[in-house]
């Protein structure tokens, strides 16, 4: 168990969010990214760590649909961000570890991750479980874990928020 606080987000940490992802991401995109999915009202969960009382990183999952016939939900893990001096301490597996209870809780049961396959594995994400999907993003890079019974394939359809990246 992590001895980091995680707590779900509060207004007033809106400001504090965009210059941790600036800082994560070396630019305002992932930011900007950020800011729309919260003003469309995409956000699904969106968690924030405490490191030394301050707040150090931040993870989020919005709302994803995968189409197969069907319309199934599930979350896309996008966002993760910790602040350049804080990474390599367990801040972002901390964050994954408390996202994937709570999404488990919520009733999510896939979540999608488009990262570094040698980190994501950590925690579960592989792509085999995702090749099944046609997405935009599709490659080595698109991961998914499925926490219950989920389809195996179909067309993942992001909110529009990710369109301008």
């Amino acid at each position: 168990m992590s001895s980091i606080p995680i707590r779900r987000v509060q207004p007033a940490d809106r400001a504090l969010i965009s210059a941790i992802v600036e800082d994560a991401f070396a630019g305002p995109d992932e930011a900007r990214l950020v800011e729309q999915l919260s003003s469309n009202g995409d956000i699904v969960l969106e968690l924030v760590a405490e490191f030394d009382g301050a707040l150090a990183g931040h993870i989020l999952f919005s709302r994803l649909r995968v189409e197969n016939g069907t319309s199934f939900d599930a979350v896309a893990l996008a966002p993760l961000s910790v602040v350049s001096g804080h990474q390599g301490k367990g801040v972002g597996s901390a964050l994954i570890r408390a996202a994937h209870q709570e999404l488990v809780l919520m009733g999510e049961t896939l979540s999608i991750v488009l990262g570094d396959p040698a980190y994501y594995g950590r925690f579960g994400y592989t792509n085999e479980r995702a090749s099944g999907f046609a997405s935009q993003y599709q490659g080595e890079y698109l991961q998914a874990l499925a926490f219950a019974d989920a389809p195996l394939s179909g067309t993942l359809v992001y909110s529009r928020a990710f369109e301008g990246l």
